[in-house]
């Protein structure tokens, strides 16, 4: 009896050990099983909505001044970021080969004055003859033959009609002069405006050729206390842009060189001359910024921040507790409708990318009809909402049954792939 007892003493520790072993292995494996969230919770506060670009900026306004005439260039009086005023001299042509085409232009003038004063002589002299030949002819017919009349009628005709034409050389000669004298002025080549030199692109020495396009020296910028950022935005945004132009809302960016510093202008211009690059899309918007001590420059790259629309003490709904889906396993009701609709939402099905213009226009209406999620135990249960304007984080809540300071399940720990988006 005794030998039994102790072997069912020997039996029974090892025993124990398996039956105590597969208690807590239970108890392991059910507190791994249960599966551990990660929550937000349901705030108050601000949310914008923005539109981001990038951007040129460049003045509002730039003139490109140029040299008519040809010639190496003899001086250049003004360089980079020299404020100039109107009609100042910014750089000189050398004249001389100008000055040689005024003086020969001036010398066939002469030449064709002088040809008028000889024709007008002969003139006088021939009308003087003709009329001498009438008063013979006045007193005897027999004087002068019809013959000799009609030569001195005809020689006055010509020196009449040689006279008409030193005239015309005489007006042409002038007009030569004026010209010359022009290019003679355009020599010195002037500021238009009042401004600032923003770009040389002379140097002394420098030859022009100015043949079928005016080659370019200097840009001047009148003024660069308002300056615009040319933004490109996506063809998907327009309408959005369009909307903020109307409202006259705020767009506000940066630049490299002061990185903490905001600045802020307006939508000038939204226009239609659009740029296709890979498939894509884009429409120049056109911003105008005041620019406070001159700090924005010339070709600067702006990140700008078109505002769309802005809710100030509204309740807001984490975006991350918005794009969670569950697994089937973790609701509490298996069969919940809000689950299958938002599931549909995020896994639609072959052939929905076929549907009509019509149809795909109702599903957006609709697009602000979502689901959250919030725990009770180790399961999930959807709660739907409708929500308004959203931003990156947070989504403006217009109805549902949430409160602030409500925790909301945004995912599980450790998961990757849909349950997390």
């Amino acid at each position: 009896m005794r030998r039994l007892l102790k072997w069912l003493l020997i039996l029974a520790v090892p025993a124990g050990g398996v039956v105590m072993a597969g208690y807590f292995g239970q108890q392991y494996l059910k507190a791994k099983s249960v599966p551990r969230f990660t929550t937000a919770t349901v705030s108050t506060g601000k949310i914008e909505t923005v539109v981001n670009s990038t951007g040129p900026v460049k003045p509002v306004l730039t003139i490109s001044v140029g040299s008519f005439v040809s010639g190496p260039i003899k001086e250049i009086l003004v360089g980079f970021n020299d404020a100039v005023k109107k009609d100042q001299v910014l750089a000189r042509v050398d004249p001389l080969l100008l000055e040689s085409t005024l003086d020969r232009e001036t010398a066939a003038l002469k030449t064709q004055e002088a040809e008028l004063a000889r024709i007008q002589a002969q003139l006088d002299q021939a009308e003087k003859n003709y009329k001498r030949a009438e008063a013979l002819r006045e007193k005897n017919k027999d004087y002068i033959s019809d013959q000799e009349m009609d030569q001195l009628h005809y020689a006055k005709v010509a020196l009449e009609a040689q006279k008409k034409v030193a005239q015309a050389n005489i007006l042409a000669g002038k007009a030569g002069v004026k010209y010359a004298t022009r290019n003679l002025d355009l020599a010195e080549i002037k500021s238009p405006v009042n401004g600032i030199v923003i770009e040389r692109k002379v140097e002394p020495g420098q030859t022009l050729a100015s043949t079928f396009q005016t080659p370019e020296l200097f840009i001047i910028a009148p003024d660069l206390t308002t300056m615009y950022v040319y933004a490109s935005v996506d063809e998907a945004d327009i309408g959005q842009i369009r909307k903020a132009k109307e409202e006259d809302r705020p767009v506000k960016f940066t630049v490299d060189s002061y990185p903490e510093e905001v600045f802020t202008g307006k939508i000038f211009q939204i226009r239609m001359n659009a740029t296709t690059t890979q498939n894509v899309v884009t429409y120049p918007v056109v911003i105008e910024a005041p620019n406070p001590g001159l700090k924005l420059v010339n070709l600067m790259t702006a990140n700008v921040s078109f505002q769309i629309d802005v809710r100030e003490n509204v309740t807001r709904v984490p975006v991350a507790a918005i794009r969670f889906v569950p697994p089937d396993n973790l609701l509490l009701k298996p069969d919940d409708k809000e689950y299958t609709q938002v599931k549909a939402k995020k896994d639609p099905k072959e052939g929905e990318e076929k549907l009509s213009a019509e149809r795909r226009a109702e599903q957006a209406k609709t697009r602000n009809k979502r689901v959250v999620w919030v725990q009770e135990g180790d399961k999930v249960v959807a709660i739907p909402i409708t929500v308004g304007l959203m931003d990156s984080q947070f989504a403006e809540l217009v109805s549902g049954d949430l409160k602030p300071g409500q925790v909301l399940v945004t995912g599980l720990e450790g998961a990757t792939g849909r349950e997390n988006r």
